[in-house]
């Protein structure tokens, strides 16, 4: 067995190991290879090329390949090394080490000082949801087809069904569009838009595409081929009204009803996973319960913005050089972030308290659309931050600051609430 050196090694090169990487070479990290399946580094984003990436981050309205390729380029002038084509089969968070197979090398045992996982996230299919009807070919996931046509050039269908309003599945819907094809209608269950707001204006209102919320795919019928689905409401259980239901004909449904971080790795490690996002619990370093694994980006949970990603990637890749280095402020004590009223989850889930103050980002997702609200965290019963927010959605990700110094007690408490409520941040 091959045996390999580094010092920061990275699982994942999409843009959440490429960021990661190119923070620990400029915090110091000697050497930092990035382990990456595929043929080249990217990850999804090679096959964005629809623009709008980079508006924060960048302050430029880029692809997926331009903004992949900008770390990429930085990361190799850095001296990051990769090794591509390799698929990790095995973590010993303990031992430090990841096992990976590639065709060049064989077996490979990659030796590092801290791990970073960035493996991102893959999509949910029809198995996951159990959509009833034939088993027809033109059932893709929004991703599948994405790929099939930016990067292999095959159209996958020509009249279009839509479930899910997420992200990918409205950048979908406006490509099919561009293409040629005709998307018939976008299916939501949730009686709110699963993604961005924007995304809904730029990929389905400019272009007339039917959003249906509070519906959903009862039958896809076909045999060889889909014919059609059946659409019907839903009540507020989430069940089909029956005499609601309606056929549609098209010819391929894109599923676009979720993404799932891909864990399986961090699961097999032994390392504790938080059930609500599926990912791995950190605290505000981006670091794990195995104190020399980092996790970063869709596998820690699923963002709705890559300048996110980037921002908390370069965390992950920034400590996990100091763990390596020794340069960490040593801990106090560490408290848990607690989800308050309307607030579904929250990242990270733990927090470091050190001798210095230090600003934490609370990153967190509401569980329902609300209008006028004002976003408080509390600890130990007293309000230590609080903003206000004129709309706030499950699709996109909200954050709040706070400063380490006010922290007291074992926990912090994030609420959102409309305004003039009161919340649970009764005293002050």
């Amino acid at each position: 067995m091959l045996e390999m050196k580094c010092d920061v090694a990275i699982i994942g090169g999409g843009p959440a190991g490429l960021s990661a990487a190119v923070a620990a070479k400029k915090e110091g990290a000697d050497k930092v290879l990035i382990i990456e399946r595929d043929n080249a580094l990217g990850g999804i984003l090679q096959q964005c090329i629809h623009p709008g990436f980079g508006l924060n981050y960048f302050k430029a309205e880029l692809t997926g390949p331009e903004y992949a390729g900008k770390f990429a380029e930085e990361a190799k002038a850095l001296g990051v090394e990769c090794i591509l084509n390799a698929m990790i089969i095995n973590m010993l968070p303990v031992e430090k080490s990841a096992i990976c197979v590639n065709e060049e090398h064989g077996v490979v045992n990659i030796k590092a000082g801290s791990i970073v996982l960035a493996m991102g996230c893959r999509e949910r299919t029809r198995a996951n949801i159990v959509i009833p009807g034939t088993r027809p070919a033109g059932v893709y996931t929004a991703g599948a087809a994405q790929r099939l046509i930016n990067r292999q050039n095959e159209m996958v269908g020509e009249k279009i069904v839509i479930l899910g309003s997420g992200d990918i599945g409205m950048i979908m819907a406006r490509r099919m569009t561009l293409e040629g094809a005709k998307v018939v209608a976008v299916i939501e269950i949730m009686d709110y838009l699963a993604g961005l707001t924007r995304n809904r204006v730029q990929c389905l209102d400019d272009f007339g595409i039917p959003l249906k919320l509070s519906h959903t795919i009862t039958k896809i019928v076909g045999n060889e081929r889909v014919i059609g689905v059946y659409v019907a409401q839903v009540d507020n259980k989430k069940q089909p009204i029956k005499e609601t239901e309606e056929y549609i004909d098209c010819d391929t449904v894109l599923l676009s009803v979720g993404l799932l971080p891909e864990n399986e790795l961090t699961k097999k490690a032994g390392i504790e996973v938080n059930p609500i996002t599926n990912g791995p619990i950190v605290n505000q370093y981006m670091q794990t319960a195995s104190e020399a694994v980092f996790a970063c980006g869709n596998v820690v949970h699923v963002n709705d913005l890559v300048d996110n990603v980037t921002i908390e990637s370069m965390k992950a890749g920034k400590y996990a050089a100091q763990y390596v280095m020794k340069t960490r402020v040593e801990a106090i004590r560490e408290v848990s972030s607690i989800t308050g009223d309307n607030v579904r989850y929250i990242c990270p889930q733990k927090i470091v308290i050190t001798k210095e103050n230090e600003k934490v980002r609370l990153y967190f997702r509401v569980l329902t659309p609300e209008f006028n609200v004002v976003i408080t965290v509390s600890s130990n019963g007293v309000e230590i931050a609080k903003k206000k927010a004129k709309r706030v959605n499950p699709g996109e990700i909200e954050f709040i600051e706070i400063d380490t110094v006010k922290v007291q007690g074992e926990e912090v408490t994030v609420s959102v609430n409309k305004q003039g409520g009161a919340g649970l941040c009764a005293k002050k």
